[in-house]
């Protein structure tokens, strides 16, 4: 099984500007470096949580459907555009809408089978079954943009690494993220 990422933020959590106001910068010489530190503390709050932070697309591959629900990485799940297999001819088959519940609430986000059915006969073969979704915040908590806002910070005035001596103590920065970790059972 495996989950990979088909896009990356089109928009990010944090707006350039809103980054400029927290740094206190009024000149327009450094966007680029602030943009790439935007885009650098989403990566950083996203595999620290485990959490897809933007509006993101991923694809799961799995080898078989599972005795139960289909388990979805990187929450918050929105939506499912579509599960497909490969059937016992080796015909990629989409399964239709109806055939499958998803459970947004739950994290990570499933997908189980409508009540009544089971999953289809899938072909064994590496990759037979795919699911592609879209997950992360429309709404980002404030706990996760703050921490955003002081890496952003962190990077740009220290501009090296900051570990030693950060401008905020990580115990506390990271405190903001503790809430939202995904623990893997």
């Amino acid at each position: 099984m495996s989950t990979i990422k088909l896009s990356d933020a089109s928009v990010e959590a944090i707006a350039l500007a809103q980054a400029k106001l927290h740094l206190r910068v009024d000149e327009s010489d450094e966007d680029s470096l602030i943009s790439l530190y935007i885009g650098a503390a989403r990566n950083a709050c996203e595999a620290r949580t485990g959490r897809a932070i933007t509006l993101t697309n991923f694809r799961l591959t799995m080898d078989a459907f599972p005795s139960g629900a289909i388990e979805l990485s990187f929450p918050r799940l929105i939506s499912v555009q579509s599960v497909k297999y490969y059937d016992l001819d080796g015909v990629f088959q989409t399964l239709a809408a109806q055939d499958y519940l998803l459970d947004a609430v739950s994290e990570p986000g499933l997908v189980y089978q409508a009540q009544g059915l089971a999953w289809p006969n899938a072909q064994e073969r590496i990759g037979a079954v795919v699911v592609d979704y879209t997950a992360g915040y429309s709404d980002v908590p404030n706990d996760l943009m703050a921490w955003m806002l002081l890496a952003i910070t962190d990077l740009y005035e220290r501009r090296g690494r900051s570990s030693e001596r950060p401008a905020v103590p990580q115990n506390f920065a990271d405190g903001l993220l503790e809430r939202y970790k995904v623990w893997a059972v």
